[in-house]
């Protein structure tokens, strides 16, 4: 993602763009997966943890992100794809790889219906899937060469 497309979302969603706020929504969006905070640290050995939590928080509270919670190391984040500042339209299924700790969107499988009780209102929904992703299965599957 370009600095300047970043920008323009954030714009977008009233939330003033900060140098810090368009180097995390762009490593978000890189990385093409969903992240977590200390992945996120990683990435942007520039900005402090806190200027990245920060961030988060923004994004989260206006539509920028989603929270995915599962896996093994707490929340990850994800950009939304839906890009509407009034909610999130682009739910789906995510994977948690239990052998190289990756959560992977199954983008194109949305999260089941859930019908509740009169007087519920779903808000979010987290649909988390685990096992051993393909990249994984295959480096385990691969055969040793005869000596």
């Amino acid at each position: 993602m370009e600095a300047k497309t970043a920008e323009n979302i954030l714009t977008a969603h009233g939330i003033r763009p900060t140098v810090n706020r368009i180097l995390t929504l762009k490593a978000l969006t890189d990385a093409g997966r969903p992240l977590s905070l200390l992945e996120l640290e990683e990435r942007l050995l520039t900005v402090e943890r806190s200027g990245i939590f920060r961030a988060l928080t923004v994004f989260r509270d206006n539509h920028i992100v989603h929270v995915i919670e599962g896996g093994d190391d707490g929340v990850r984040y994800e950009p939304c794809t839906s890009h509407d500042a009034d909610g999130d339209n682009d739910l789906h299924v995510h994977f948690y790889c239990e052998r190289c700790h990756r959560t992977l969107c199954i983008d194109d499988m949305p999260v089941p219906e859930v019908c509740l009780p009169d007087g519920f209102t779903v808000t979010s929904a987290n649909f988390m899937v685990r096992g051993i992703c393909p990249q994984c299965e295959i480096s385990t599957n691969k055969k040793l060469p005869k000596i």
